[in-house]
């Protein structure tokens, strides 16, 4: 083994990987680096978001081990997702009052950074996409598509806590690009809806058993 297969990142990223303690989240870190061409800044700004425990906390121990051996994998809508998404980078104050279109402004205005914190995979397609039937226009905030899962993914945001209403809308909007924009050689389309607090069992009993398509 050459010595640039054995250290694939820099001194700089070295020294700063050192310094975790725990070796599962240390391999896990470097592992992602290596993937996705971490700056050291990104690496700084991933590690201090504690992405290594949001996407550990809806895993079993086997796939928290995993984690420290192959990194993040995706193969199924759930495994892109992360509990809580964190946006400090958009520089927005918690106590201002700003409205969604504001937020979604932000977000565009940082795509590149927000790219990097949805994850793997991610092209972003439009924002406040028209989709019409019956004469009546309704708006999708963000529509992305992810490679890796072959789908389509609808981002609606919400400032407040989420409500069946806006489940039943995210339902109809996946509905519509399940049944009227993606091809036969696709997978399901995902909605996701972020927003401040998510109420566990709002969603849960507004969406069918079994739902692997929507998530707040």
């Amino acid at each position: 083994m050459q010595f640039g297969e054995l250290f694939r990142l820099s001194w700089t990223h070295y020294t700063f990987l050192i310094k975790i303690e725990n070796e599962d989240e240390r391999n896990f870190y470097e592992i992602e680096t290596t993937n996705n061409n971490w700056s050291v800044r990104e690496l700084q700004r991933q590690y201090n978001s504690s992405l290594y425990e949001r996407i550990a906390l809806s895993k079993n121990k086997k796939k928290v081990k995993e984690l420290s051996t192959k990194g993040q994998i995706v193969t199924k809508p759930i495994d892109m997702l992360k509990e809580p998404y964190i946006l400090e980078f958009l520089g927005l104050k918690e106590e201002a009052v700003y409205t969604e279109t504001e937020l979604e402004t932000a977000l565009i205005n940082k795509l590149e950074n927000f790219l990097l914190e949805l994850g793997k995979g991610f092209l972003f397609q439009s924002r406040q996409q028209r989709i019409s039937f019956d004469g009546e226009n309704f708006y999708i905030d963000l529509v992305f598509y992810n490679r890796i899962l072959k789908c389509f993914v609808l981002i609606d945001l919400k400032i407040g806590e989420v409500e069946h209403q806006d489940i039943g809308q995210m339902q109809m909007y996946v509905n519509f690009y399940d049944r009227e924009i993606k091809t036969k050689e696709e997978n399901k389309t995902v909605g996701l809806v972020l927003c401040k607090q998510t109420n566990k069992a709002v969603v849960e009993y507004t969406l069918p058993e079994k739902n692997d398509q929507i998530f707040a």
